[in-house]
C-alpha cells in the first residue's frame, strides 16, 4: 500500500480558555470554528473524522458542510480525561501534582482521570479505523500528541515540545503496514 496523508487539526478556540478541558464538553467560539474552516480549505477533498466533543465536532461539521461531507464522529479521538481537573484552571491546582502529571502522565494521572497509556490505546484503535484515503481528523492536543508518540516514536518529553495552538493542523505522511509509521510533512499553527 502507498502512503497517504493524515491531517490532524486541533479544534478552534473554546468559549472558555485557560482551562484543562479534557472531557468537559464546552463549545468552540464562532471565530474558533471559522479559523478551522479557513485552515481546512487548503486540504482539498479529504474524508473528515471528528472527536464527539462539541468543540471539535462543530468545526468538523462546518468544514464538511460546503463539501457536502458528513464527518464520521468517533469518541476515541477525545482529549485525555482529566477527571477532577476537567474544566479547572491549572494555576489553581497543586503545583507538585501538576508537575508530576506533566513529567509522567501515565504514572501520575489526574485524580479520577485517564492514564496516558489509556489515551494512546484508544487513539491507536481510532487510527486503525480511519478510511484508506487522505483524512482530516478534528481532535484535541492530547490526541495529536498520542499520534506523534504512536506513529513517530516521540517520547513523553519530546511531545511537550510541540506547540499545538487552537486550529493548528499537523500533516503526516502515513505509511501503512503491520505497524504503521509516519513522517511529519507540515505543521500550520
Amino acid at each position: 500500500m502507498a502512503a497517504r496523508l493524515l491531517h490532524l487539526m486541533r479544534h478552534g478556540a473554546p468559549a472558555i480558555t485557560g482551562r484543562m478541558l479534557g472531557h468537559a464538553d464546552w463549545p468552540a467560539t464562532e471565530a474558533g470554528i471559522a479559523s478551522c474552516v479557513r485552515r481546512a480549505a487548503a486540504l482539498g477533498g479529504t474524508a473528515i473524522v471528528s472527536s464527539d466533543l462539541l468543540r471539535a465536532r462543530a468545526a468538523a461539521e462546518a468544514i464538511g458542510a460546503p463539501r457536502h461531507s458528513v464527518p464520521l464522529i468517533d469518541a476515541r479521538w477525545r482529549e485525555l480525561d482529566f477527571g477532577a481537573w476537567d474544566g479547572v484552571d491549572p494555576a489553581t491546582l497543586d503545583a507538585a501534582a501538576l508537575a508530576d502529571f506533566y513529567a509522567d502522565p501515565d504514572a501520575c494521572p489526574p485524580p479520577g482521570g485517564e492514564r496516558w497509556s489509556a489515551l494512546t490505546t484508544r487513539v491507536d484503535a481510532a487510527l486503525g479505523a480511519l478510511p484508506p484515503e487522505p483524512t482530516l481528523v478534528v481532535t484535541h492536543g492530547g490526541a495529536m500528541r498520542a499520534v506523534l508518540a504512536l506513529l513517530c516514536g516521540f517520547d513523553q518529553r519530546q511531545l511537550w515540545a510541540f506547540d499545538l495552538p487552537y486550529a493548528a493542523c499537523l500533516t503526516l505522511r502515513l505509511w501503512p503496514g503491520e505497524r504503521p509509521f509516519a513522517q511529519i510533512v507540515g505543521l500550520a499553527a
